[in-house]
């Protein structure tokens, strides 16, 4: 059965293509981040948006070494805290831009002088209006509740912005591929973890590094389109007492891409399936006991945006065989306007 978030996440590929096309927002904003040194960077978002801005700091981070946090909305608007944030870096993420706390938030950090940028999804929202500069994610509109391609669009955009922003020819080089590579994602057959999850309450969802974000959103996805309980953990935190909890049986979905994170995720998956927990490894083909294939793109950086494709092929067709619809939960919709 075909849904707007099947058609939608295989639409993904398109949409990074059109960002790819149209650079000249992101080389600015590029240009101006690299214009003076920053101390700081805050990320403000939430829900599928906030595990985007996750893959931005861990990105710019690592490329950039700029520390990077996610800042509680409240702390701005019901607070109204005296942040001292001039000249640092303030990003936000959102599909539709129309969240009073965002707006709210990004307003107020641009009155203490941050340079505050929005990456949205819809042209002429309130948050746009409230930023100094705008990266429109081109993505169209999406129709399912459940955001996949603005996500994909949000992770792609964060590359595109460290990339230029650091000046890295490789990784950019690396990002001409990347629609290609999502579509081949999207291609992937990751039916037995249909099989394995039709039946399951609850779960845990496993990466490290880059791919932590991805663990969190695919988490966050399972519970709104199947109903599942599923929670999301570093392969680090989960061994600080959440792992009591894995038994025989316990379904666990482990993302281990390439890189320096991987070798640690292979071990847990080993650990847990000594321990007789349902493991679902998702890993590239040089992994013998992986459960899942991933695409490997041009850079180990980028692979966690195949594989969420990959991911969200998968929850559509869990969903239906849960006899749920995923493009409409049950008490969810798709513009959520919290203050």
């Amino acid at each position: 059965m075909s849904s707007n978030m099947l058609e939608e996440a295989l639409a993904s590929a398109d949409a990074v293509a059109a960002q790819l096309a149209a650079p000249q927002a992101v080389k600015q904003v590029a240009h101006v981040l690299a214009s003076r040194e920053r101390q700081v960077a805050l990320t403000v978002a939430r829900g599928s948006s906030d595990h985007a801005a996750s893959y931005f700091a861990g990105l710019a981070m690592s490329v950039i070494g700029l520390p990077v946090a996610s800042l509680p909305m409240s702390i701005a608007t019901l607070e109204q805290a005296p942040l001292k944030v001039a000249h640092q870096f303030a990003f936000a993420f959102s599909q539709s831009g129309k969240s009073p706390d965002l707006v709210g938030t990004m307003t107020a950090l641009r009155a203490a002088g941050a340079l505050t940028v929005a990456a949205v999804n819809v042209e002429g929202s309130p948050l746009g209006d409230a930023c100094e500069y705008t990266l429109p994610l081109l993505a169209g509109p999406e129709l399912s509740v459940a955001a996949t391609k603005s996500y994909i669009a949000m992770l792609a955009m964060s590359a595109q912005l460290v990339a230029h922003w650091k000046g890295d020819a490789s990784l950019l080089a690396a990002l001409e591929g990347l629609p290609d590579a999502l579509r081949a994602a999207g291609a992937l057959d990751w039916s037995p973890a249909v099989e394995a999850l039709r039946d399951a309450d609850q779960m845990m969802v496993i990466g490290r590094g880059l791919s932590l974000a991805i663990a969190q959103e695919a988490a966050l996805k399972l519970k709104e389109t199947s109903g599942i309980q599923a929670e999301a953990f570093s392969s680090a935190e989960v061994r600080h007492g959440p792992m009591e909890l894995i038994d025989r049986d316990y379904p666990l979905l482990v993302f281990a891409p390439r890189g320096p994170a991987q070798q640690g995720l292979l071990t847990l998956a080993a650990d847990m399936r000594k321990r007789g927990a349902r493991v679902l490894l998702a890993a590239t083909d040089d992994v013998a006991e992986r459960d899942l294939p991933l695409v490997t793109t041009a850079d180990p950086m980028l692979d966690p945006i195949a594989a969420v494709v990959s991911f969200y092929v998968m929850a559509a067709a869990l969903a239906v065989a849960r006899g749920r619809n995923p493009d409409t939960p049950r008490h969810l919709k798709k513009v959520t306007e919290t203050h």
